[in-house]
Protein backbone atom coordinates (compact mmCIF):
# COMPACT_ATOMS: atom_id res chain seq x y z
CA UNK A 1 0.00 0.00 0.00
CA UNK A 2 1.36 3.40 -0.95
CA UNK A 3 1.74 6.24 1.53
CA UNK A 4 -1.48 8.27 1.85
CA UNK A 5 -0.61 11.93 1.29
CA UNK A 6 -3.19 14.72 1.53
CA UNK A 7 -2.12 18.08 0.14
CA UNK A 8 -3.60 21.54 0.59
CA UNK A 9 -4.50 23.53 -2.51
CA UNK A 10 -3.13 26.67 -0.89
CA UNK A 11 0.32 25.05 -0.54
CA UNK A 12 0.36 23.61 -4.05
CA UNK A 13 3.80 25.05 -4.88
CA UNK A 14 5.39 23.81 -1.66
CA UNK A 15 6.58 20.24 -0.96
CA UNK A 16 4.27 19.17 1.84
CA UNK A 17 1.83 16.53 2.93
CA UNK A 18 -0.55 15.55 5.70
CA UNK A 19 0.04 11.81 5.98
CA UNK A 20 -2.34 9.21 7.37
CA UNK A 21 -1.82 5.69 8.64
CA UNK A 22 -1.70 3.96 5.25
CA UNK A 23 1.52 2.87 3.65
CA UNK A 24 3.71 1.97 6.64
CA UNK A 25 5.17 -1.15 8.21
CA UNK A 26 4.00 -0.94 11.83
CA UNK A 27 1.92 -3.90 13.02
CA UNK A 28 -0.70 -4.59 15.65
CA UNK A 29 -3.15 -1.96 16.88
CA UNK A 30 -0.98 0.81 15.38
CA UNK A 31 -0.68 -0.94 12.03
CA UNK A 32 0.49 1.35 9.24
CA UNK A 33 2.62 4.48 9.06
CA UNK A 34 2.95 5.03 12.81
CA UNK A 35 5.56 7.69 13.64
CA UNK A 36 4.98 7.60 17.41
CA UNK A 37 7.86 7.20 19.84
CA UNK A 38 5.92 6.30 23.01
CA UNK A 39 8.82 7.29 25.26
CA UNK A 40 11.44 5.29 23.36
CA UNK A 41 14.87 6.88 23.01
CA UNK A 42 16.02 4.77 20.09
CA UNK A 43 14.48 4.51 16.64
CA UNK A 44 13.64 0.89 15.93
CA UNK A 45 13.57 -0.62 12.45
CA UNK A 46 9.82 -0.12 11.93
CA UNK A 47 9.93 3.56 12.92
CA UNK A 48 13.05 4.13 10.82
CA UNK A 49 11.35 2.64 7.76
CA UNK A 50 8.16 4.63 8.34
CA UNK A 51 10.18 7.84 8.62
CA UNK A 52 12.02 7.00 5.40
CA UNK A 53 8.77 6.32 3.55
CA UNK A 54 7.18 9.53 4.84
CA UNK A 55 10.04 11.75 3.68
CA UNK A 56 10.29 9.94 0.35
CA UNK A 57 6.59 10.62 -0.29
CA UNK A 58 6.92 14.37 0.24
CA UNK A 59 10.50 15.63 -0.12
CA UNK A 60 12.94 12.91 -1.19
CA UNK A 61 16.56 13.48 -0.26
CA UNK A 62 15.82 15.95 2.56
CA UNK A 63 16.45 15.41 6.28
CA UNK A 64 13.53 15.07 8.67
CA UNK A 65 13.48 17.13 11.87
CA UNK A 66 10.89 16.55 14.58
CA UNK A 67 10.25 17.79 18.11
CA UNK A 68 9.68 16.43 21.58
CA UNK A 69 6.14 17.79 21.64
CA UNK A 70 4.84 18.95 25.02
CA UNK A 71 1.55 20.79 24.23
CA UNK A 72 3.20 24.18 24.64
CA UNK A 73 3.23 27.42 22.67
CA UNK A 74 7.01 27.23 22.11
CA UNK A 75 8.48 27.59 18.61
CA UNK A 76 12.12 26.93 17.74
CA UNK A 77 14.04 28.17 14.71
CA UNK A 78 16.17 25.57 12.96
CA UNK A 79 19.39 26.49 11.17
CA UNK A 80 20.36 22.83 10.73
CA UNK A 81 18.55 19.49 10.93
CA UNK A 82 17.76 18.39 14.48
CA UNK A 83 19.61 15.37 15.78
CA UNK A 84 16.93 12.89 16.74
CA UNK A 85 18.45 12.31 20.17
CA UNK A 86 18.35 16.03 20.96
CA UNK A 87 14.87 17.03 19.83
CA UNK A 88 13.84 20.40 21.32
CA UNK A 89 10.98 20.43 23.80
CA UNK A 90 8.62 22.59 21.75
CA UNK A 91 5.54 22.38 19.54
CA UNK A 92 6.46 24.40 16.47
CA UNK A 93 9.39 25.03 14.14
CA UNK A 94 10.45 27.56 11.53
CA UNK A 95 13.32 27.46 9.08
CA UNK A 96 14.76 29.02 5.94
CA UNK A 97 17.04 26.07 5.16
CA UNK A 98 16.15 24.05 2.04
CA UNK A 99 17.58 20.73 3.24
CA UNK A 100 15.26 20.43 6.24
CA UNK A 101 11.87 18.71 6.33
CA UNK A 102 9.79 19.92 9.27
CA UNK A 103 7.66 17.14 10.78
CA UNK A 104 4.76 17.43 13.23
CA UNK A 105 3.18 14.36 14.86
CA UNK A 106 -0.52 14.26 15.73
CA UNK A 107 -3.27 11.90 16.85
CA UNK A 108 -6.26 14.29 17.07
CA UNK A 109 -4.45 17.62 17.61
CA UNK A 110 -4.28 19.96 14.63
CA UNK A 111 -1.15 19.98 12.46
CA UNK A 112 -0.51 23.38 10.85
CA UNK A 113 1.85 23.88 7.91
CA UNK A 114 2.88 27.40 6.84
CA UNK A 115 4.96 28.93 4.06
CA UNK A 116 6.07 32.27 2.65
CA UNK A 117 7.67 31.17 -0.61
CA UNK A 118 8.72 34.71 -1.56
CA UNK A 119 10.86 34.88 1.58
CA UNK A 120 11.90 31.23 1.48
CA UNK A 121 10.57 30.50 4.96
CA UNK A 122 8.41 27.65 6.25
CA UNK A 123 6.86 26.68 9.57
CA UNK A 124 5.01 23.81 11.18
CA UNK A 125 3.01 23.68 14.40
CA UNK A 126 1.34 21.11 16.64
CA UNK A 127 -1.85 22.78 17.86
CA UNK A 128 -3.65 20.85 20.53
CA UNK A 129 -6.13 22.85 22.56
CA UNK A 130 -3.48 23.90 25.10
CA UNK A 131 -1.05 25.09 22.46
CA UNK A 132 -3.81 26.68 20.40
CA UNK A 133 -5.18 28.84 23.19
CA UNK A 134 -1.63 29.51 24.41
CA UNK A 135 -0.64 30.97 21.04
CA UNK A 136 1.50 28.33 19.32
CA UNK A 137 0.45 29.59 15.87
CA UNK A 138 1.26 33.18 16.85
CA UNK A 139 4.70 32.06 18.01
CA UNK A 140 5.26 30.27 14.69
CA UNK A 141 4.31 33.35 12.69
CA UNK A 142 6.65 35.50 14.78
CA UNK A 143 9.53 33.07 14.26
CA UNK A 144 8.90 33.04 10.52
CA UNK A 145 8.85 36.85 10.43
CA UNK A 146 12.21 36.92 12.23
CA UNK A 147 13.56 34.97 9.24
CA UNK A 148 12.14 37.48 6.76
CA UNK A 149 8.59 36.27 6.18
CA UNK A 150 5.63 38.61 5.90
CA UNK A 151 2.46 37.39 7.62
CA UNK A 152 0.32 38.84 4.86
CA UNK A 153 2.14 36.55 2.40
CA UNK A 154 2.07 33.47 4.60
CA UNK A 155 -0.11 30.60 3.43
CA UNK A 156 -1.27 28.18 6.14
CA UNK A 157 -3.14 24.89 6.08
CA UNK A 158 -4.78 23.12 9.02
CA UNK A 159 -4.63 19.38 8.52
CA UNK A 160 -6.54 16.35 9.79
CA UNK A 161 -7.63 16.69 13.42
CA UNK A 162 -10.57 15.77 15.64
CA UNK A 163 -13.72 17.49 14.39
CA UNK A 164 -16.39 19.24 16.45
CA UNK A 165 -18.84 16.36 15.95
CA UNK A 166 -16.33 14.02 17.63
CA UNK A 167 -14.88 16.31 20.31
CA UNK A 168 -17.02 16.50 23.44
CA UNK A 169 -15.69 18.65 26.30
CA UNK A 170 -17.05 19.72 29.68
CA UNK A 171 -18.29 23.15 30.72
CA UNK A 172 -15.01 23.99 32.49
CA UNK A 173 -13.16 23.52 29.20
CA UNK A 174 -15.64 25.76 27.44
CA UNK A 175 -15.39 28.42 30.13
CA UNK A 176 -11.60 28.55 29.74
CA UNK A 177 -11.96 29.60 26.10
CA UNK A 178 -14.87 31.97 26.65
CA UNK A 179 -13.06 33.65 29.55
CA UNK A 180 -10.13 34.30 27.21
CA UNK A 181 -12.43 35.82 24.56
CA UNK A 182 -16.22 35.91 24.68
CA UNK A 183 -16.34 35.50 20.91
CA UNK A 184 -14.87 32.01 21.32
CA UNK A 185 -18.37 30.75 22.11
CA UNK A 186 -18.87 30.36 18.37
CA UNK A 187 -16.50 27.37 18.41
CA UNK A 188 -18.76 25.40 20.76
CA UNK A 189 -22.06 23.62 20.20
CA UNK A 190 -24.25 22.43 23.05
CA UNK A 191 -24.20 18.70 23.77
CA UNK A 192 -25.53 16.66 26.69
CA UNK A 193 -25.96 18.41 30.04
CA UNK A 194 -22.72 19.99 31.25
CA UNK A 195 -20.94 19.34 27.97
CA UNK A 196 -20.32 20.88 24.57
CA UNK A 197 -18.59 20.01 21.32
CA UNK A 198 -15.48 21.97 20.42
CA UNK A 199 -14.37 23.00 16.92
CA UNK A 200 -10.58 22.77 17.25
CA UNK A 201 -9.98 23.18 13.52
CA UNK A 202 -12.18 26.27 13.35
CA UNK A 203 -10.48 27.81 16.37
CA UNK A 204 -6.98 27.25 14.99
CA UNK A 205 -7.99 28.66 11.58
CA UNK A 206 -9.46 31.68 13.38
CA UNK A 207 -6.23 32.28 15.31
CA UNK A 208 -4.25 32.22 12.07
CA UNK A 209 -6.59 34.63 10.30
CA UNK A 210 -6.77 36.95 13.31
CA UNK A 211 -2.97 37.10 13.33
CA UNK A 212 -2.99 38.43 9.78
CA UNK A 213 -2.05 35.31 7.84
CA UNK A 214 -2.90 36.01 4.21
CA UNK A 215 -4.38 32.63 3.27
CA UNK A 216 -5.77 29.96 5.60
CA UNK A 217 -7.10 26.60 4.38
CA UNK A 218 -8.78 24.05 6.65
CA UNK A 219 -8.96 20.54 5.20
CA UNK A 220 -12.00 19.41 7.21
CA UNK A 221 -10.77 15.86 7.89
CA UNK A 222 -11.83 14.16 11.14
CA UNK A 223 -9.17 11.87 12.63
CA UNK A 224 -11.61 10.34 15.13
CA UNK A 225 -14.25 9.35 12.60
CA UNK A 226 -11.99 7.70 10.01
CA UNK A 227 -10.21 4.78 11.66
CA UNK A 228 -9.06 3.30 8.36
CA UNK A 229 -7.20 6.44 7.42
CA UNK A 230 -6.06 8.19 10.61
CA UNK A 231 -4.79 7.48 14.10
CA UNK A 232 -6.80 9.00 16.96
CA UNK A 233 -5.88 9.15 20.63
CA UNK A 234 -9.48 9.76 21.72
CA UNK A 235 -10.88 6.95 19.58
CA UNK A 236 -8.29 4.51 20.94
CA UNK A 237 -9.14 5.62 24.49
CA UNK A 238 -12.88 5.20 23.95
CA UNK A 239 -12.30 1.74 22.51
CA UNK A 240 -10.04 0.71 25.37
CA UNK A 241 -7.20 -0.08 22.99
CA UNK A 242 -3.76 -0.66 24.48
CA UNK A 243 -1.98 1.83 22.23
CA UNK A 244 -2.49 4.43 19.54
CA UNK A 245 -0.39 5.66 16.63
CA UNK A 246 0.65 9.10 15.43
CA UNK A 247 0.58 10.41 11.88
CA UNK A 248 3.05 12.95 10.56
CA UNK A 249 2.61 16.19 8.61
CA UNK A 250 5.60 17.40 6.62
CA UNK A 251 6.75 20.56 4.85
CA UNK A 252 9.95 21.61 3.08
CA UNK A 253 11.05 24.52 0.92
CA UNK A 254 10.66 24.21 -2.85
Amino acid sequence: MTVDVTRARALADVPHGFLGRRGGVSTGVTEGLDLGRRGQDDIGPELAENRRRAVAAVAPGRTLSTLYQVHSAECVTLSAPVDDGARPHADAMATDRPNIVLGILTADCAPVLLADTAAGVIGAAHAGWKGAIGGVTDATIAAMEALGADRARIVAAVGPCIARASYEVDDAFRARFEDADRENERFFADARAGHARFDLEGYVAHRLAAAGVGTVEALGLDTYADAARFYSYRRATHRGEADYGRQVSLIALP
